[in-house]
């Protein structure tokens, strides 16, 4: 088998160090391409139930039910909202209750974005808006639950727009200390495996999250995984939940099943999507570096391209241009070192910064240099475009 530097010159392709998705290792490549076969195979059906026990190590929680359904993370949202809202009749266009009440707790574009996703299944949607670059902070969240009643608080742990990373465990704590019945939802799209997440410690909800980013996966597979008290909160509803794809009175038994080594159906899973993903859950589960090894690899990761350590994610990292330079002065430029970072994404501010992944095999595999070739990339393009400025 071919190490990844050679695997790479073979086929001439890029250093992809954007938020996701990311490089991924040629173990899982080579999952990924495994013959077609029957979902419903006795081969396939451990490889299934592997996925769900290891997504449970990942998060470090015994007890929480995932969720593994084809889509991408933006499939999260629409699970959120469509099992944990109360339901709405479109050809009326009325809800079948009063409305919930959600807070969006908003750090960049996908605040927004889940905003608006819980709006489509009817909640009564409140934001409380960081400044661009910042979380929350804890008393604005103190004040907004003392003030009103909510069914769920919402975060995005890693906005993958600004690269501010909420503080997990303290909001959680504050939510239960205050209202304790809400439910918090953890948007882990851009944090899973990169960050630190103790769902059961931390007594958090929701996670949801896609494989493409930390988890080392190409992009497909829609993560979602829900504590007792969410899964009591959707079994006890009184109307039928507003997705029918999305719909967890359809998944949730197909879950159950090939967890217990039983194949089941309602539409077919990512079958070679799935090998994949068992093959890098394996690796960050059970491989070196440790998970605990692996989260202090991408804090120091995260301190070659510094900024406000009180926001900063470990995972990636969002840069101003420098002055009198823009995104055709310099991103041509790291492309023709066969470097590809991702441009501005916030609207605020779209044209006037970039953003770089630093996360997976990037950080935790060193053979691979990934990171000296991305600085290295980045220091010359910046002089280059300067001098061509003069």
């Amino acid at each position: 088998m071919s190490s990844s530097k050679d695997f790479k010159q073979i086929i001439n392709i890029l250093l992809l160090v954007i938020p996701g998705p990311i490089e991924v290792a040629d173990d899982v490549l080579y999952a990924n391409a495994h013959p077609s076969m029957s979902h419903v195979s006795a081969e396939f059906i451990p490889v299934f139930g592997d996925c769900i026990r290891y997504i449970r190590k990942v998060l470090f929680t015994e007890t929480a039910q995932p969720f593994l359904i084809a889509g991408s993370g933006t499939l999260g949202w629409d699970q959120v909202g469509a099992n944990l809202v109360v339901g709405y009749d479109a050809l009326t266009d009325r809800l079948l209750e009063p409305g919930e009440k959600a807070l969006v707790l908003h750090s960049g574009y996908f605040g927004d974005s889940f905003a608006d996703a819980l709006n489509t299944y009817g909640a009564e949607v409140d934001q409380i808006k960081a400044p661009l670059g910042m979380a929350v902070l804890e008393a604005e969240l103190e004040n907004s639950l003392m003030a009103k009643k909510y069914k769920i608080v919402t975060f995005t742990h890693v906005d993958t727009s600004t690269g501010v990373l909420s503080n997990a465990k303290r909001i959680a704590e504050t939510v239960r200390r205050i209202s304790p019945e809400t439910l918090v939802v953890l948007d882990g799209v851009c944090s899973v495996a990169s960050e630190e997440i103790r769902f059961d410690d931390w007594d958090i909800d929701i996670v949801m999250t896609a494989t493409q980013k930390g988890l080392g996966t190409p992009p497909g597979l829609s993560i979602v995984v829900a504590s007792k008290r969410a899964l009591d909160v959707f079994l006890n509803r009184q109307s039928t939940p507003g997705s029918y794809y999305a719909s967890w009175k359809k998944w949730l038994h197909i879950m159950q099943a090939y967890e217990q080594g039983k194949a089941a159906y309602f539409a077919t899973p990512p079958v070679n999507l799935i090998y994949a993903f068992r093959e890098s859950l394996n690796r960050i589960v059970n491989g070196s570096p440790s998970l605990e090894e692996r989260f202090r690899l991408h804090r120091e990761a995260s301190k070659k391209v510094p900024l406000d350590d009180n926001f900063a994610a470990n995972g990636m990292t969002a840069v101003y241009y420098p002055e009198n330079l823009a995104a055709g002065d310099l991103l041509p430029r790291l492309a023709s070192r066969n470097v590809v970072v991702a441009g501005g994404l916030h609207t605020e501010i779209k044209d006037k910064y970039f953003r770089i992944g630093h996360m997976g095999i990037t950080v935790v595999d060193s053979h691979r240099g990934d990171l000296d070739t991305l600085i290295k990339a980045l220091k010359e393009s910046i002089t280059e475009a300067q001098a061509s400025k003069a």
